[in-house]
């Protein structure tokens, strides 16, 4: 499913027009990445989180060069989801 598709779906469900829907699911997903960016975590009950992750420092191996590197500790974006939510999947 893709974001038109999502838009399409709450604008059919709910009568409100595509246009207001689309500025409304792009502003939300413009807060959750300000948000991840800031470090703050978002909890939205019943769905899931969207988090923010520290991958610890690794040592990898650039095989190209046969050279040993250093992956420095650095964060990523992180979905976990409800267990209400994980519970739907599973059925």
């Amino acid at each position: 499913m893709t974001k038109a598709d999502i838009v399409s779906e709450i604008a059919k469900s709910t009568g409100i027009d595509k246009a207001s829907v689309l500025v409304t699911v792009e502003k939300f997903m413009e807060s959750v990445k300000v948000s991840l960016a800031e470090g703050e975590n978002v909890y939205l009950r019943g769905f899931g989180s969207f988090i923010v992750k520290t991958r610890s420092q690794k040592t990898a191996r650039n095989i190209s060069k046969n050279q040993t590197i250093i992956i420095p500790e650095h964060k990523i974006p992180a979905f976990k989801p409800a267990k209400v939510f994980m519970e739907q999947v599973k059925d």
